[in-house]
């Protein structure tokens, strides 16, 4: 039987037996190391990642983009410029790249300066993105409805002084089969916004490398929910990384952290979902 036969094979089994495949770059892997694993196996170990790319090319940006559809940068390198590059970690930055509502943002690096990122207005996908050196955040995720949905599929970042995903509207952000290296949260439901609302992320097939402090932090007052699977946290034999940190959250002032670790209910994942190397 040929490779692909037995690709297909082993895709129609897991499928059967109800598992879920992140799909890796096209050329990146065989079937033998894309397949987490086949039914009966262990299902914890993490599929194997892109590496981290180099740009075709670069773009100075000015003034932020405005994407609505999709927009393929053909993994040329954007960076910010005049208004956009100071390189500071101020909150009143402009983003990079906003994104309306339905909108794709593909084959993206991100260099310094960075300004805020990416804004999502709405559901949006972020596909192959990567962060050379995080601005103030890769990308903040905005809106108001509770239906919305922000995906993060593939890529990575580096040098996030502070935060990398910021959720400050509804909704549930996505981050799958992601990179995260030097960072301080991965991911933060927003602790002090004026206006707080209910948010889910779900965390599947992460590789966090040190150093780093939080995978998530969450308001659990106001209901959030972290979830994780096929989580890969390198060089921390101390296990000093926290998965999921809780907060009670405010509408002014700053958050009170109340704990932290795996609850069932606000923080779920199992320790099998972790995997130190």
């Amino acid at each position: 039987m040929s490779t692909s036969a037995r690709f297909r094979t082993v895709l129609f089994a897991a499928s059967a037996a109800g598992m879920v495949l992140a799909a890796a770059p096209a050329g990146s892997a065989s079937a033998g190391t894309v397949l987490s694993a086949l039914p009966g196996a262990a299902p914890a170990v993490a599929l194997r990642l892109a590496a981290w790319p180099s740009p075709a090319g670069q773009q100075a940006v000015g003034a932020t983009i405005n994407v609505s559809g999709t927009l393929d940068g053909g993994m040329k390198r954007y960076y910010g410029t005049g208004a956009l590059g100071s390189g500071s970690q101020s909150e009143s930055q402009p983003p990079i790249f906003k994104l309306a509502n339905g909108a794709v943002l593909k084959n993206v690096v991100i260099g310094a300066p960075a300004a805020d990122g990416v804004h999502c207005m709405g559901t949006c996908t972020l596909q192959n993105v990567w962060w050379e050196d995080v601005g103030e955040d890769a990308a903040t995720f905005k809106g108001t409805s509770s239906s919305q949905t922000m995906t993060i599929d593939g890529g990575g970042a580096k040098a996030a002084s502070d935060k990398v995903f910021q959720h400050n509207g509804p909704g549930t952000m996505v981050i799958k089969n992601f990179q995260v290296q030097n960072f301080g949260k991965l991911y933060r439901s927003c602790g002090n916004c004026s206006t707080q609302y209910k948010r889910n992320v779900v965390i599947q097939n992460v590789t966090a490398t040190t150093p780093g402090k939080v995978l998530a932090g969450i308001n659990t007052n106001y209901g959030d929910t972290a979830r994780f699977s096929q989580i890969t946290i390198v060089n921390d034999p101390s296990k000093k990384v926290v998965v999921c940190d809780k907060y009670k959250g405010v509408t002014s002032g700053e958050p009170t952290r109340i704990g932290s670790g795996a609850d069932g209910v606000n923080c779920v994942y199992s320790s099998s979902a972790i995997t130190y190397r």
